[in-house]
């Protein structure tokens, strides 16, 4: 609807209004998620939750609003059919640029349950957002290194430990685990130094999700596995922001996560652990074969309904 207007003054716009949309909504946020804390019953908690996750479904909503009114994406979407918000999902994808969150958000948001995302535990700390992350119970982890563990052998454990206490509260109402598997944003300088198999992405990090499936395994059977490819070039989130992404594929693939990785013991079962980081690595093996094939579509140039041959 606005799309006319220039890139900067549409990123401007999208900045306050999101701005003053998180001022709208974070009091309501905070009123329930103080609720949540001084009424620790299951009922209160699970109710709490289901407001709080609503006004993140709000949140999103209103972001992913102005987005259809300021710019002009095309979403070309695969494998969406057939969600559900009454089930409980693992989801991973490829990491390319800060913008894979929104559009992440874009398309799944209100068909499945709210994304969890793990995060570091200084990540409290950001302004309004930390707040917001702790009501909404997203994970704040603090990973022990080997070296830490090997000076400190009490630590060992300790990361299994964190990882339950933080799924025991997805137990109440249906959620959606979110992780990207690559551990961080793919760039030529981090292809390099890993000296990365795959063309297009970086090597995986099994760890994580393993603690996941290990803490989770009762409730957790089913995986999204989520390519993202932007065909006129990855860009930022300011370019999302300002309309400068023309066109954005998203590929879902819902498998079953096979039953031996359901509820593991992947810190000390090492031939589970050998046999889980095999299946990470033909998934991802899979993953870069997948983004070859949708950059080739999305390099193809784009026929209109009139100029298909009949």
């Amino acid at each position: 609807m606005l799309n006319f207007l220039p890139a900067p003054l549409k990123g401007t716009l999208a900045v306050l209004a999101i701005l003053l949309n998180t001022l709208i909504l974070f009091p309501f946020l905070i009123l329930f998620a103080v609720l949540k804390l001084v009424l620790p019953l299951t009922p209160v908690r699970k109710g709490c939750t289901v407001v709080l996750n609503r006004i993140a479904y709000l949140w999103i909503g209103f972001n992913n609003r102005l987005v259809d009114i300021l710019h002009k994406v095309e979403w070309d979407v695969r494998g969406a059919e057939g969600l559900s918000r009454e089930h409980w999902y693992f989801v991973t994808c490829n990491h390319q640029s800060w913008t894979d969150i929104p559009a992440i958000q874009y398309i799944l948001n209100s068909r499945i349950p709210l994304l969890k995302f793990f995060l570091k535990q200084q990540l409290i700390w950001v302004p309004l957002l930390g707040v917001a992350w702790w009501a909404l119970d997203f994970p704040f982890m603090r990973r022990h290194t080997r070296e830490q563990i090997a000076k400190r052998p009490e630590l060992r454990g300790k990361d299994l430990e964190t990882t339950r206490a933080a799924c025991e509260k997805f137990r109440y109402t249906p959620v959606t685990v979110f992780n990207f598997m690559e551990g961080t944003r793919l760039t030529p300088a981090k292809h390099k130094a890993q000296r990365s198999p795959y063309r297009n992405l970086l090597k995986p990090r099994a760890g994580g999700t393993g603690f996941v499936l290990s803490a989770m395994g009762d409730t957790l059977h089913t995986m999204l596995d989520v390519t993202i490819v932007y065909p006129d070039g990855r860009k930022g989130i300011w370019d999302y922001l300002c309309g400068r992404i023309p066109r954005i594929i998203i590929d879902i693939r819902e498998l079953e996560i096979p039953q031996q990785f359901l509820g593991m013991d992947y810190e000390n079962d090492f031939g589970t652990k050998k046999a889980f980081q095999a299946w990470v690595t033909e998934l991802w093996a899979a993953k870069d074969r997948r983004m070859d094939e949708l950059k080739s579509e999305g390099d193809r140039p784009k026929v209109s309904p009139r100029e298909v041959p009949a």
